[in-house]
């Protein structure tokens, strides 16, 4: 066990943590931006962009992330890290767009009338009005999102070799050849994707309380 815990292995697995983190985090980022716009596209407007965010929204969600992740970085020929930011950012970026649309006609009517008859212009109306009300409702959906964003980069190691944790790990696990040591290394990989992901949730889970009151 002793040989697995040595400062170049936990620097080792470190680098793909922060590989891991930083993929997720730029396409988390990027999503929620586009898709904000997608759902506010889809859900306030009428006619061609209306249309052009629901064929976006329907055909990226319906094609697994695996694939756009080959299209990407085969097809445009990125850099792996781009690429693996690039795919999750363009599906994720669907994903949001549905939550924030269904976030959005989570708000009655009433709101948006009574906010429109004080003299509040769309844009004023969505950010005092609305969306402080539609958060609520997003933040599960959102988070659940979010977690598997930083889940699902384990592909990137298997499929255009970016050396996330999970590359890092399975690049450990090919010098050791004891099944313990093996499963320690499962166990270090497992945990830590664990206790990102359960800290994401319980800050979720307080933010929602803290925007219900």
């Amino acid at each position: 066990m002793s040989a697995i815990f040595t400062p170049e292995n936990m620097l080792f697995i470190l680098a793909g943590l922060k590989t891991t983190l930083y993929i997720s985090v730029i396409s988390i980022l990027l999503s929620t931006l586009f898709g904000t716009i997608l759902g506010v596209l889809r859900s306030l407007t009428r006619g061609v962009p209306r249309a052009i965010a629901a064929v976006y929204i329907e055909v990226v969600r319906n094609i697994p992330n695996l694939l756009w992740i080959y299209v990407i970085f085969i097809v445009f020929r990125l850099k792996s890290m781009d690429a693996g930011v690039v795919s999750f950012t363009i599906f994720t970026s669907a994903a949001v767009g549905e939550i924030v649309r269904g976030g959005l006609n989570s708000v009655g009517k009433g709101q948006w009338e009574a906010a429109r008859s004080q003299g509040f212009n769309l844009l004023q109306v969505l950010w005092y009005v609305v969306l402080p009300q539609a958060m609520r409702n997003m933040i599960p959906a959102l988070v659940s999102q979010f977690v598997t964003v930083i889940k699902d980069t384990s592909f990137l190691w298997s499929v255009i070799a970016i050396q996330e944790i999970t590359g890092k790990v399975t690049i450990l696990m090919g010098r050791y050849y004891k099944v313990n040591q093996v499963f320690i290394l499962y166990g270090i990989l497992a945990l830590t994707y664990f206790v990102i992901n359960f800290a994401i949730s319980h800050f979720s889970r307080r933010l929602q309380k803290r925007l219900s009151y």
